[in-house]
C-alpha cells in the first residue's frame, strides 16, 4: 500500500530509548513533522539536530500532534507520564510493552478522559525500523478508527497489522509470538549445552538445528487444527505415548553429558502428566492435548471446548 497522496501530519513520540529513539528517525526521515519528549532529556539533542521538536514537559509534547505515540518503558511510566496531562480530542498509541490487561485498563482510562485508544506490540528491534526488508511489523488493536486514520504514519517505521477492537489483543499476540521465540530458544540453548564438552564445532551443529527446525514448522499449524477440531488422534504419525517412552532417553543424554535439564523436563512432564491421566484414551494423541493441562480453568469455562 503505498501513501503517496496523503498529508504527513504531525506525530508526538513520548520515550526515546533505543527503540523509540529507532522510531524517531523513521518519522524524520519520511518528512513527517515531529515532536519529543523524554525523561532524560539529553537523548533528545541528537534528533533535534535531525529535525525534531524537543518538548518540555510531556503536556507540551501531546499538544503538539492530533497522534500521540508512546513507548515508554512500561504501562506504569505511560501513567506516570500522562498524569494531569489533557489528552482529550488525542489520538493514543501506546506501543510500550505492556499485557493484555493493562492495554484494556489504558484503552478505558483514554476513552474517560475522551481520547481514542490503539495499543501495540511491535514485532522487531531498533535496527529492524525503517528497513522494508527486516520482516519487522507492529500488531495493533483498539480503536479502528484510529488506526484507519493514521495508517500511513505508523506503517512508516514498520508493517501495521490491524488484530482487533479488543484493545488487549495486541499485547496477547506480542506475548504469545515472544513466549513460542524463548521456548525455541530454550531448545536451542540445551542443544548447544549437549556438545560443549565434546569434539563438536558449534558452526557444524548450527545449520543442521536450523534446517530441522524449520522442517518441524509445520507443527505450528497442525496444533491450530487440532485445537480447533479438538480432534488430537486423526493423522497422529508419532504418538504420545511413544513420545513419553522416548523422554527418558533425552534426560539420560542430558545426564551423561553432564547438562542440566530444566530447560527441557518442563515440557517433557507436561506430556507425562497428560498420558497417566488416561493412557488408553490418550497414547494415540499427538503432544497438543498437553496444552489443555496449561489452561484448564480457561477451557473449562468455556461450553465449546472439551478436555477429553
Amino acid at each position: 500500500m503505498t501513501y503517496d497522496n496523503v498529508p504527513k501530519r504531525p506525530v508526538a513520540l513520548l520515550g526515546l530509548g533505543d527503540m523509540g529513539t529507532a522510531l524517531a528517525r523513521t518519522w524524520l526521515a519520511a518528512g513527517y513533522p515531529l515532536t519529543v519528549w523524554n525523561r532524560t532529556p539529553a537523548k533528545a539533542a541528537a534528533l533535534a539536530c535531525e529535525g525534531a521538536v524537543v518538548a518540555a514537559s510531556p503536556a507540551d509534547a501531546v499538544a503538539a500532534a492530533d497522534l500521540v505515540v508512546l513507548c515508554l518503558l512500561d504501562d506504569a511510566s505511560v501513567g506516570q507520564t500522562l498524569e494531569g496531562v489533557d489528552v482529550s480530542g488525542k489520538d493514543l498509541v501506546d506501543l510500550t510493552t505492556g499485557t493484555p490487561g493493562e492495554g484494556r485498563e489504558r484503552a478505558a482510562w483514554a476513552a474517560a478522559r475522551g481520547a481514542r485508544f490503539t495499543d501495540g506490540g511491535i514485532m522487531g528491534t531498533p535496527v529492524m525500523m525503517g528497513v522494508p526488508a527486516s520482516g519487522a511489523y507492529v500488531f495493533y488493536s483498539g480503536s479502528r478508527a484510529l488506526f484507519d486514520a493514521h495508517r500511513a504514519a505508523l506503517e512508516v517505521p514498520a508493517g501495521a497489522r490491524f488484530v482487533g477492537e479488543d484493545p488487549g489483543h495486541a499485547a496477547l499476540y506480542d506475548v504469545a509470538l515472544l513466549s513460542a521465540m524463548y521456548g525455541m530458544f530454550a531448545g536451542i540453548s540445551h542443544a548447544f549445552a549437549l556438545i560443549e564438552a565434546e569434539d563438536i564445532a558449534p558452526k557444524d551443529l548450527a545449520p543442521l538445528l536450523s534446517e530441522w527446525l524449520g522442517a518441524m514448522g509445520f507443527f505450528v499449524d497442525n496444533v491450530a487444527e487440532r485445537l480447533t477440531s479438538r480432534d488430537f488422534t486423526t493423522g497422529v504419525v508419532s504418538n504420545l505415548a511413544m513420545q513419553v517412552a522416548a523422554a527418558p532417553t533425552l534426560l539420560r543424554t542430558a545426564a551423561e553429558q553432564g547438562v542440566g535439564t530444566e530447560l527441557l523436563a518442563p515440557y517433557l512432564d507436561l506430556m507425562r502428566r497428560r498420558l497417566d491421566a488416561d493412557r488408553q484414551a490418550r497414547s494415540g494423541e499427538d503432544t497438543t492435548g498437553a496444552i489443555t493441562l496449561l489452561t484448564r480453568q480457561v477451557v473449562s469455562s468455556s461450553p465449546v471446548r472439551d478436555q477429553r
